[in-house]
């Protein structure tokens, strides 16, 4: 390679550091990897994730949802990644399922009467609108994919980061035995989650804010078959008292819950090994959800109390990148946290990972990529949130708010299932 080729992208030669190997930043590094021009020299990438491999990928038990209805859901950037026909396969509800009427988005009654199974197109190329998927599945493919050509080192986290005087980039690094080490890079991406340290060390005032719901989940185990009509399709339960809650499959006999309330102040940190702790949270569970039908106590009565949790719905606006503090570009919900109420958190990840790396090896500089970046990622993930926002307001609906809500989904429901939709 000569010298001019060397010198035709502005990050051939240069290393690129990735805080964080979830959804995004693996997503990122498959991207880059692929649309990089083979005749130019690559950059070096390393990524750096705060969790051993095994625990990060092992310990995550629940489904998430993956679209495929436009050009920003997870399963066309899956397509472009070129990993979809492998996500499909290990879908919790495969292709053949959804055409039979099975694995759809359900809205319940608080008697589980179904009010609207949501069937969108898919888009075309793609074989399914949507599906659902253990989210450790879809990381251990992320990881398998992404490892091949790029150093994953696990047990390290980038804590803070310094710009230098020539415009590179010192970064803090942490591993599991509390050592520090610092690393030089020319630029950041940083896919550390919602929580991220470097945004709090780059924008300390930029930080996560309670949507004003509560989560209350866990994962139920069984040994014959799922509850009906659990085990066909997936979704919420309204119960027009205040309370919600949603169900997944996760496999043949495990399912997640996740029982929502509203709450003027978020909960403090729950340890599900307290049993004194996980018994009282069981109880509450129980008493929120006492209108809802079976199968809901024997649920809750297959639940292991190891695996509840409490999760706060916390969020925050997307900002775009005016590189003051560096070659620093954040993707995911380092960005644009969501809650668990978007249900989309996974398709914006995806197509963040994909379009950061699309537009930086199409750009001229680093300015233009995070410009043309920002002008894809921001909207979807504004629209997301006004969303998540309105689903936390439907989920919790009482009085004359819940019947209207209700009637208006059972009519469309009505109308859909005559369209044979």
């Amino acid at each position: 390679m000569s010298a001019h080729e060397a010198q035709q992208h502005f990050l051939s030669g240069k290393k690129i550091v990735v805080a964080g190997a979830g959804i995004a930043g693996l997503a990122f590094a498959i991207a880059l990897r692929k649309l990089w021009p083979p005749s130019i020299e690559p950059p070096v990438v390393v990524i750096y994730d705060r969790d051993a491999k095994e625990s990060s990928i092992g310990r995550e038990g629940y489904s998430l949802s993956l679209n495929g209805v436009d050009h920003d859901s997870g399963l066309y950037a899956l397509k472009q990644l070129g990993l979809l026909d492998e996500i499909v396969d290990l879908a919790v509800f495969s292709v053949e399922e959804q055409d039979r009427k099975t694995g759809h988005f359900t809205m319940w009654t608080h008697e589980f009467q179904p009010m609207i199974s949501v069937r969108p197109k898919a888009i075309a190329g793609l074989p399914t609108a949507g599906m659902r998927i253990a989210r450790r599945d879809l990381r251990r493919v992320l990881v398998e994919a992404a490892s091949a050509s790029t150093d994953i080192r696990w047990g390290t986290a980038c804590t803070s980061v310094q710009q230098l005087e020539g415009g590179r980039l010192r970064i803090r690094l942490v591993d599991e035995e509390s050592a520090e080490t610092e690393e030089e890079c020319d630029l950041l991406v940083a896919a550390d989650g919602a929580s991220s340290k470097i945004r709090a060390c780059l924008r300390p005032d930029d930080n996560l804010q309670y949507a004003g719901s509560v989560q209350m989940a866990g994962s139920a185990r069984f040994e014959a078959d799922l509850p009906s009509p659990l085990d066909a399709n997936w979704g919420g339960v309204l119960t027009g008292t205040g309370a919600s809650c949603f169900f997944s499959r996760v496999d043949q006999h495990t399912l997640v819950w996740a029982l929502s309330i509203l709450e003027p102040e978020p909960r403090p940190k729950y340890d599900n090994s307290d049993s004194q702790q996980a018994r009282e949270f069981l109880r509450q569970v129980r008493e929120f959800g006492r209108d809802i039908a079976e199968p809901f106590q024997t649920i809750l009565d297959a639940t292991d109390p190891s695996t509840t949790l409490v999760l706060n719905a916390r969020d925050k606006q997307p900002f775009p990148h005016d590189m003051k503090t560096g070659p620093v570009l954040f993707v995911g919900d380092a960005n644009h946290a969501v809650s668990p109420f978007a249900g989309n958190g996974a398709n914006l990840a995806l197509k963040d990972g994909w379009d950061l790396a699309e537009q930086l090896c199409q750009s001229t500089n680093l300015n233009r990529a995070a410009k043309a970046y920002d002008k894809r990622s921001i909207p979807r993930a504004v629209s997301t949130l006004k969303s998540s926002h309105w689903r936390i307001k439907v989920g919790h609906a009482t009085g004359l708010s819940y019947w209207m809500y209700r009637i208006f989904f059972t009519a469309v429901g009505a109308i859909l299932s005559l369209l044979g939709r």
